[in-house]
């Protein structure tokens, strides 16, 4: 597949001048800057399920998994209803033909819950799309479809033990593939299993081109039960003169090495390692800095990963004690750090560098929110479970531009924007917003 597009190059911090008059594509699940944000501009403000829409092609089944785009291609991840199979799908920009669709692997039950397997993102750039599910499998294919290759890492590690699905996204980053497992200690903890424990976590990087090993780090951590359990995605930083991959959950953040894994810093949150449970949103980077949640809509802290070794609270560079998050992960867009509370229905924004608040507000008294907020175009979407988009104007107060119902709950996937235009994936469709429709 060729594109007229450049991609954003991968790092964190300022914008290249080349990102400014190309349009920018959306690889993976927080998008060219790993912060859920681009520098996509034309994009539309209101809409219906029916007006303003290029076109709308059908899901063979429900999904968290925020689409990836790049160039003419968006690819999803998805259950097929019918053969519970977990599916890849390859579908054209232009008009919404489904161009192939391969499956993977078959889906299973989550150990507690009713999540599917199918919440991983998808992953693209240009030349190749890798699938992931929460059942280990792990392919890929080229942008015709042609398999590269496959696996299946629970053969390998086990089946994970992480109470409600796995669910962590892989990240690409500088020609490795990297994948984090971050689960029980106790292989029988949710479902009787022959496995000796205790279980270890692992951030694992593997060969693009060849899906093998490159290196396999065990991620100590000392906390109990659920709390070593995470849903998160690592992430990369790059500053003070060096790239590093990040990682929070088990309470801790950790900064490694991405030529060999090895942990470069860490930052304890959860000291007396009390059972605070899982944690769901990831770090997200910005301004020099990491910011992260603890679990269960605790404090947020914006960190100075500028150390080795154990770092102190003098790497804090600010704690926010509010309202926070359980599920969604913060965005950070221009200068500001968007704090989703999707229980309450709660957004705050703050003042990346200082932690300052500029509004809070109630974004509805409707369903959840569950998919994270995405920040385009001076503005920030999200979505909730009944399909309602709340559109917000990015900026210093809280300023509702649109609510579009487009229904097709339960809706969980965060959006994605690339080519002018916004993918939104519902329960039973996925709708490409903006440009003309075909």
């Amino acid at each position: 597949m060729r594109s007229s597009r450049l991609a954003l190059p991968l790092f964190v911090g300022a914008v290249v001048a080349s990102s400014l008059v190309f349009a920018e594509n959306w690889p993976q699940w927080r998008g060219p800057l790993f912060n859920g944000s681009t520098t996509e501009t034309g994009l539309p403000t209101t809409w219906s399920t029916t007006e303003g829409v290029a076109w709308v092609t059908p899901m063979p089944g429900p999904s968290a998994a925020t689409p990836a785009v790049w160039g003419d291609r968006v690819f999803v991840s998805s259950v097929d209803a019918q053969s519970k199979g977990l599916v890849g799908i390859c579908i054209s920009v232009k008009d919404g033909k489904v161009l192939w669709q391969k499956q993977v692997g078959k889906d299973r039950p989550a150990l507690v819950g009713g999540n599917n397997m199918a919440c991983p993102s998808p992953i693209a750039d240009g030349q190749r799309v890798f699938f992931y599910y929460g059942t280990g499998d792990l392919a890929a294919f080229d942008c015709d479809g042609n398999p590269l290759w496959s696996r299946t890492l629970d053969k390998d590690l086990g089946e994970f033990i992480v109470k409600y699905g796995y669910s962590s996204s892989p990240l690409l980053y500088k020609g490795k593939l990297y994948v984090v497992l971050l689960q029980n200690s106790s292989p029988g903890k949710y479902r009787a299993s022959n496995r000796t424990g205790p279980l270890s976590s692992y951030l694992i990087a593997l060969d693009p081109a060849t899906g093998k090993d490159l290196w396999r780090h065990v991620r100590r951590s000392e906390a109990t039960d659920e709390s070593l359990e995470a849903y998160i995605t690592p992430v990369p930083y790059e500053g003070q003169g060096r790239s590093q991959v990040v990682v929070v959950g088990g309470d801790c953040l950790t900064g490694h090495n991405p030529d060999d894994g090895e942990e470069v810093w860490r930052w304890s949150y959860n000291r007396q390692h009390g059972n605070m449970q899982r944690l769901v949103p990831s770090a997200v980077p910005g301004d020099g800095l990491i910011y992260f949640a603890e679990p269960r809509g605790k404090p947020l802290h914006a960190i100075r990963p500028d150390g080795t070794g154990a770092l102190t609270d003098a790497h804090v560079a600010w704690t926010f004690k509010g309202t926070t998050t359980d599920a969604a992960t913060p965005l950070y867009y221009k200068g500001r750090v968007y704090l989703l509370d999707g229980d309450r229905r709660v957004m705050h924004c703050l003042d990346a560098k200082t932690g300052e608040v500029k509004w809070q507000g109630q974004l509805g008294q409707g369903p959840v929110l569950r998919g994270s907020p995405t920040g385009a175009d001076g503005r920030v979407y999200c979505i909730n479970e009944a399909g309602q988009v709340i559109v917000l104007a990015a900026g210093d107060e809280l300023k509702v531009v649109a609510r579009i119902p487009m229904g097709e709950g339960p809706c969980r996937s965060s959006m994605a924007v690339a080519a002018g235009r916004l993918f939104i994936r519902t329960a039973k469709n996925l709708y490409c917003i903006g440009g003309k429709r075909q």
